[in-house]
């Protein structure tokens, strides 16, 4: 049963965007055409995908779940996570995936926020459910080894595959703007807030006209987790165009281009410090022996033009998040360092104030954002009003994200608004601290941050990770930093640590550095004595 025509051409028939249309058409269209590889060397036609999705569905449908139910998956990704993903939204449900990360105060909040009743999770996790209030939560369908501890009926994935369950036809159609998932913020500076998606809007994310250098010839590289719109989207952008998947369960730099390889990939994601990672790997006589073609960087950063000529793949960047749609994205290669690219077709970006009057261009603003699709971006955060009323207020949503715009349409990101560093008097953008530092060769991550100054305002600090087997003297990275940068922005701490703090994604979590604040084993330059003057350092 698909879904009715639309009237307004902007809007693409069921057919082209929903998950049980896309994945019935595909089968019968190319039946025998690869949909993923996975690490193990196994691999899905797409009839085997619609086989394996209709069967756990079936097993869903008999276990209760219905159209418009929610349901909860905590996986780390793999053929399992990506079968419950299909599988919930062929039956209409709501896919509704979770941090694997999260436990204690914070997975209770999502349990009890998402109205779940069903949860597919890996055993190992589990036992963080003893903790926790669990809500509505009824029953578990675990992958893995699982010893069960829990009050909650509980049963294995596999009986959903071995099952041989007839699935029932749907109630009603499922439409374009139906909700399609529910994905949580990060929930770093606060309680994880539910992003309300539609098909249409994960559709538009990456959609023809925003990635369209992205075909159905590609095979793209999933490494992110479902519960990240670079996992969960990409898994999705690619069964839209009757592409294909390589599946690797988590980034490896020491892995990457063997993987690439050996499945033929040609497009990837690189967030974060993912690309820092693999140039910082020693070169080699077969650094261009791969498939690979395009790859987006996020952030795009001086790293960008040392991927391309060393790799010989062309880079591309967005700017996204969750709750939009692409609204910023590049040319490959581009020549200007650090923009994020120009507004694309079907969307309108303006840089406000903090009264959401607009900046001159050249001026650092928030950026607001709207499309002309309907659907196209959030439709609102579950049972949370005030940040929906917040967020979309005066009919734009706001982002958070400071930019600039040049005078011929680039934009770039300055900062996060909640990541700027105020020093006596001086804006300070951590994110540009953060690419000279990482400029320095034995530095493999950064992050920049704020801590209170005892004459006002905020110091710098830094923290870093060095590359393996180098050194860090703070003393050198410092006089190095002072010969690159303003001198307002020059830290005045350094914290050499074996590896920054991270999430699941892969996004170093500032939040705990800056709780830690100036830390024992902080290095200080004034208590080195060295001072920084506009000229000159002493």
């Amino acid at each position: 049963m698909t879904g009715t025509q639309c009237s307004d051409p902007r809007v693409p028939p069921s057919t082209a965007c929903v998950v049980r249309d896309l994945i019935d058409h595909w089968a019968a269209v190319q039946p025998e055409q690869t949909y993923a590889i996975f690490e193990d060397g196994s691999r899905w036609s797409y009839a085997t995908l619609r086989e394996q999705v209709t069967q756990v569905a079936a097993g869903l449908h008999a276990r209760g779940v219905r159209q418009g139910d929610h349901v909860a998956v905590w996986l780390f990704g793999g053929a399992e996570g990506i079968l419950s993903f299909f599988a919930i939204n062929y039956l209409g449900a709501v896919f509704v995936p979770f941090n694997t990360a999260y436990k204690g105060s914070l997975l209770a909040h999502v349990l009890a926020n998402s109205d779940a009743r069903l949860l597919i999770a890996h055993g190992e996790l589990l036992t963080r459910l003893d903790e926790v209030d669990c809500a509505l939560l009824e029953r578990v369908i675990y992958t893995g080894e699982f010893a069960d501890t829990i009050n909650l009926s509980s049963e294995p994935f596999a009986n959903l595959l071995a099952e041989k369950t007839e699935l029932g036809a749907l109630e009603h159609p499922i439409e374009p703007w139906h909700t399609q998932s529910i994905i949580y913020t990060s929930g770093t500076t606060g309680p994880s807030k539910g992003v309300l998606s539609s098909y249409l809007h994960l559709y538009t994310n990456a959609g023809p006209e925003t990635w369209h250098f992205i075909t159905g010839e590609d095979r793209f590289l999933v490494n992110m987790p479902l519960f990240h719109i670079g996992g969960m989207g990409i898994i999705f952008v690619m069964l839209a165009r009757g592409g294909s998947i390589s599946v690797m369960q988590n980034f490896s730099t020491d892995r990457f281009w063997s993987f690439v390889q050996e499945t033929d990939t040609t497009a990837a994601f690189l967030l974060g410090v993912m690309a820092t990672f693999l140039l910082k790997q020693e070169p080699s006589s077969g650094d261009r022996e791969h498939n690979l073609r395009r790859a987006f960087m996020v952030p795009f950063t001086e790293a960008a033009v040392d991927m391309h000529e060393r790799f010989g793949i062309d880079i591309y960047t967005i700017f996204n998040m969750t709750e939009i749609s692409s609204p910023i994205v590049s040319e490959p290669n581009p020549s200007r360092r650090g923009t994020c690219g120009k507004v694309r077709a079907g969307v309108e970006v303006r840089l406000v104030d903090e009264n959401d009057c607009e900046v001159p261009t050249g001026q650092i603003g928030e950026m607001l954002v709207r499309t002309d699709r309907p659907w196209a971006m959030n439709h609102g955060y579950y049972k949370n009003p005030e940040a929906t009323a917040e967020a979309w207020r005066n009919g734009w949503f706001h982002t958070g994200d400071c930019f600039r715009k040049d005078e011929e349409g680039f934009f770039y990101f300055v900062d996060r608004r909640k990541d700027a560093i105020r020093r006596r008097g001086e804006n300070i953008s951590s994110f540009e601290v953060e690419a000279e530092v990482v400029s320095y060769p034995a530095v493999r991550e950064a992050a920049a941050y704020g801590v209170p100054s005892n004459v006002g305002e905020e110091d710098v600090m830094i923290a870093v990770a060095a590359v393996d087997g180098r050194e860090l003297d703070p003393e050198a990275l410092l006089h190095f930093l002072a010969a690159q940068m303003p001198y307002f922005m020059v830290p005045r701490y350094i914290r050499v640590l074996p590896e920054l703090p991270k999430t699941p994604t892969a996004k170093v979590q500032k939040h705990l550095l800056r709780a830690a604040g100036v830390t024992s084993d902080s290095w200080d330059r004034e208590a080195h004595g060295i001072s920084l003057h506009r000229d000159k350092l002493q």
